[in-house]
């Protein structure tokens, strides 16, 4: 049994797959064409407006001092300011624009944003939401998740797949990836693989105008989306929920003022040890900016850069045995069996860390490809129906206290400002935040199918956004060998065996088959990063 994709490419279907829908089949998408309804003048008018903001140049991100604090390396929902334009002899001035920066580059642009808040519904709503209602597919999208990830209230998945649908329907890559995972799971509509199928392949750029599959779940909702009175009514409920959390949120924090006031004293040990690290990440600048492009069976894959965390030895809490060893051993096989450009970050603070995540918006560029290692102590927390995650520097204390706590939703907010094509983070410890299973499962079972042509081929021109983590709060250290942990050493042997290209679901497999022997009672997980730019792409390894 094959999907027949229109590109000429037949890949044997998961086993999955054929176990729900047996026989041969065909599975296609409606034409991109299709999912576009003419309104008149009235849409040509806003598309004109939206024409004009569009052809102007967009700012350049503003750099953040290098002796920036924590807070300023924050990923914020900030809105600019409009920007003042001549057409002919009138002069007018363009709505404010929401974009996702540090709040540090937010302020330094004269932007509004509210400080980083775990659990800020109403204030990101507030950013996107207009420029949603304008017809921004970006923000649209946005809105989307915004929805499906609740953010301190319960996620309302039926608004959310609304949200994805309009940005969806007009080609936004995000939205079609988000939509699909939205039927795969069976959140806000009906479960439908097929479906799922359908918009994963619309994000790869494949089409089919013969042949289209449509759940009565789809009929639904397009009659759901057509009754706009109903939804800004569900939206209105949902802002009135959150505006109330909101002032309860303010008052205990009011409460706690004092108490946040003392732990923010601690933060001139932090400051000297960021400064430490900002000496380091100068003197590896040069290295960086040094990568070579990488080509192999006629494709040009860019450059490869990667920023590996280890953090060993803690201030408050139990060092541990591995992250330094392991740190290094991935750097050597990166650096000598692959093409990476190779930055090390040791036993690093909160401001450190994310320091360094911020410092490679002057190195990526379109094309290339990033890998960020993290190992250390990871916490994971349930919040609703949501879990977050946590890195845990080493300046940081013992449980509940997490004022130095690094959120991984922060990483991921980072992620989507990086221009880099193709990112993967690897993180032999916690990582949680709005995930998803990765379609490249669903189209293969086998890592030989995974690193065939035809799969790089498809996968190849799409950003993505992937997460490889081992599913546990920290390295679980090798009982056979000292210094290096279960995960990182299955990590360093698969790659070390590869001397082609291999994808990442690829190198995933094979990890499994290793950790399966070695320790069973691991959960490793493979996921797509949701919130942080991905659109159904992969991240390819080349050996040399």
């Amino acid at each position: 049994m094959t999907v027949c994709l229109t590109c000429g490419v037949e890949l044997p279907l998961s086993s999955e797959l054929k176990k729900r829908f047996g026989g041969d089949m065909k599975v296609s998408i409606p034409a991109a064409g299709r999912l576009f309804v003419p309104v008149g003048r009235a849409f040509i008018a806003v598309a004109v407006s939206l024409g004009l903001i569009a052809c102007a140049d967009q700012p350049q991100v503003a750099e953040v001092p290098e002796n920036a604090k924590v807070d300023d390396l924050y990923i914020v929902d900030c809105l600019l300011p409009g920007q003042l334009r001549q057409l002919g002899n009138t002069t007018y001035m363009t709505p404010r624009r929401p974009v996702r920066t540090t709040a540090g580059d937010c302020r330094i642009r004269g932007g509004e944003y509210v400080a980083y808040d775990r659990a800020d519904y109403k204030t990101a709503l507030k950013i996107w939401l207009p420029a949603a209602e304008g017809g921004d597919a970006d923000a649209q999208n946005t809105v989307g998740e915004i929805f499906e990830q609740g953010l301190g209230t319960q996620p309302n998945y039926e608004v959310a797949v609304l949200w994805y649908r309009k940005a969806a329907e007009q080609g936004h890559k995000g939205a079609q990836f988000n939509l699909g995972t939205m039927y795969e799971s069976g959140r806000g509509v009906a479960e439908d693989r097929v479906e799922a199928l359908n918009w994963y392949r619309l994000a790869w750029g494949i089409s089919d105008d013969s042949l289209t599959y449509r759940s009565s779940a789809e009929e639904a909702l397009l009659n759901q989306a057509q009754e706009s009175a109903k939804t800004q009514e569900a939206m209105a409920e949902q802002l009135a929920v959150a505006e109330a959390r909101a002032e309860a949120a303010a008052a205990r924090s009011r409460q706690t003022a004092e108490a946040l006031a003392r732990e923010r004293a601690e933060l001139a040990e932090a400051e000297v040890e960021l400064e430490q690290t900002s000496k380091a990440l100068a003197q590896t600048s040069q290295a960086l900016a040094k990568a070579e492009e990488v080509s192999a069976g006629g494709r040009n894959f860019g450059r490869y850069y990667a920023l590996l965390i280890g953090n060993e030895n803690y201030q408050h809490l139990d060092d541990l045995g591995t992250p330094l060893s392991d740190v290094q051993r991935l750097a050597d096989v990166l650096q000598e069996d692959y093409s990476f450009q190779v930055q090390i970050l040791t036993n690093g603070s909160d401001a450190g860390l994310l320091q360094a995540v911020n410092k490679l918006n002057d190195t990526l560029e379109e094309g290339d490809n990033l890998l960020i290692y993290y190992t250390g102590h990871g916490n994971r927390r349930k919040s609703g129906a949501y879990e977050t995650g946590y890195w845990l520097p080493v300046n940081a204390q013992q449980p509940p206290n997490d004022t130095y706590w690094v959120p991984t939703e922060q990483v991921s907010g980072h992620l989507a400002r990086l221009k880099a094509t193709r990112i993967i983070v690897v993180s032999d410890s916690s990582f949680a935040g709005l995930l998803a299973d990765n379609p490249a499962f669903l189209l293969a079972s086998d890592p030989a199918q995974l690193n065939s042509d035809a799969y790089v081929a498809l996968r190849f021109p799409n950003k993505s956004r992937l997460l490889m983590t081992s599913g546990n709060d920290y390295p679980l250290p090798r009982a056979d060998l000292t210094g290096t942990s279960v995960f990182a050493d299955a990590l360093v042997d698969t790659l070390k065996s590869n001397t082609s290209v291999m994808t990442a679901p690829a190198l995933f497999l094979s990890m499994i088959q290793k950790l399966e022997n070695r320790q069973p009672d691991l959960s490793p997980q493979f996921k797509a990063i949701k919130r942080a730019g991905d659109e159904v792409g992969d991240f390819f390894f080349v050996a040399r």
